[in-house]
């Protein structure tokens, strides 16, 4: 069965008792779950979505006294139906949004929102970008991964949530009209700690889960691109040295700088080991002027992320410096066209490898500009 196209690409108002009562108010706690009670299944963020389990019921990576436990939703107070933010996530999923006959180019954008493992602000980080890549003939899947305030790891749980959706999606490119060497993730702030060990630890991912009788297994969970929007600490943080595969993916970094001094240091890190690995097609943007969604700025307000324009800066048109790379890339191309991205890491890995420059500092490891240790 394929996904529902995205007519009118409009918010679906969920029940009231979901949904946690009228909008803007708090959601009332979950209902025990009754004795074997199946998993719970939420409903689509966006009308035409088609949301999946990321695992069976039964699965050993979820938790059997949880999964019963229905998702909490925070909701806008000025659009009705419209989901802010998600919590209490214990049947992980992806809700599958495709894009409509000939302007399909069979790209995937997998979004991993951020929310500071407390939350999933799948409003600004996620369903907004359902309507902006649909106009390029981009697919796009909402990743609910599993929260570190629900008692879940950030690397044991919600990075293997990331990793998996990629697997599926690849799995079920051809019933879904994607082209299975043009799937991605983007990752926002927390998110973008999923997105960033995607492109690194796939092949460790892979090789642990073959089990006989997993439907998934053999089926890559590289993703083709990434990006890392706003980051949180990558795997090369507080002096982390996970190892490069030379197929490691292209990647595309944006941040405030100053303003986002930290996660500014984090996106330079990531940057700065893929040029010391020589890894091709990886673009980064700093910003002069910016905070971090969230954050308070002198009038009251708050920063908010995703595709606001901020106020004008030209931090609020990040997207479309993404939009050029993809392009540039080949990514925007007709499904089944092999893509420059694709093409140039097969050069890359028919060369040997570049040696690292340069010698660190005191407090550096080799090759970056960042300090070893940064505060979270």
């Amino acid at each position: 069965m394929k996904p529902r196209t995205l007519s009118g690409l409009l918010l679906l108002a969920l029940p009231m008792l979901q949904a946690g009562g009228m909008a803007g108010e708090q959601p009332t706690p979950p209902p025990a779950p009754s004795a074997g009670a199946a998993p719970f299944v939420p409903q689509p963020i966006l009308q035409g979505g088609i949301v999946i389990p990321l695992y069976p019921p039964g699965s050993r990576f979820l938790k059997g006294d949880r999964v019963q436990e229905p998702e909490r939703y925070s909701m806008s107070k000025s659009v009705p139906g419209r989901i802010n933010s998600i919590t209490n996530i214990h049947n992980p999923s992806i809700e599958v949004h495709a894009v409509e006959g000939g302007l399909n180019t069979g790209a995937v954008v997998i979004l991993a929102a951020g929310g500071g493992h407390n939350t999933l602000n799948v409003g600004t980080e996620s369903a907004d970008f359902v309507p902006f890549f649909y106009n390029y003939g981009v697919n796009t899947v909402i990743l609910r991964n599993r929260l570190r305030r629900d008692g879940y790891n950030v690397q044991a749980d919600a990075v293997h949530d990331a990793e998996q959706a990629i697997r599926i999606v690849r799995a079920r490119a051809a019933e879904w009209n994607l082209d299975p060497h043009k799937i991605g993730i983007m990752g926002f702030s927390a998110g973008a700690e999923l997105s960033a060990p995607a492109a690194l630890l796939f092949e460790e991912f892979d090789k642990a889960h073959q089990e006989p009788g997993d439907p998934l297994a053999g089926v890559s969970s590289r993703p083709d691109f990434v990006g890392i929007i706003y980051p949180g600490p990558s795997p090369f943080a507080r002096g982390g040295t996970p190892p490069i595969p030379r197929n490691t993916p292209p990647a595309f970094i944006a941040c405030a700088g100053a303003g986002d001094r930290i996660h500014a240091f984090w996106a330079m890190e990531y940057y700065m080991e893929m040029l010391q690995a020589g890894i091709p097609n990886v673009e980064m943007h700093l910003y002069g002027n910016g905070r971090h969604p969230g954050d308070p700025l002198p009038d009251g307000s708050r920063m908010t992320g995703g595709l606001s324009d901020r106020g004008g800066i030209p931090l609020g048109k990040w997207q479309d410096r993404f939009i050029e790379w993809f392009r540039d890339l080949g990514f925007l191309q007709k499904s089944g066209v092999e893509t420059k991205a694709a093409r140039d890491i097969t050069l890359f890995l028919s060369q040997p490898p570049p040696g690292r420059l340069g010698a660190p500092r005191p407090g550096e490891r080799a090759g970056t500009n960042a300090p070893a240790s940064l505060p979270r």
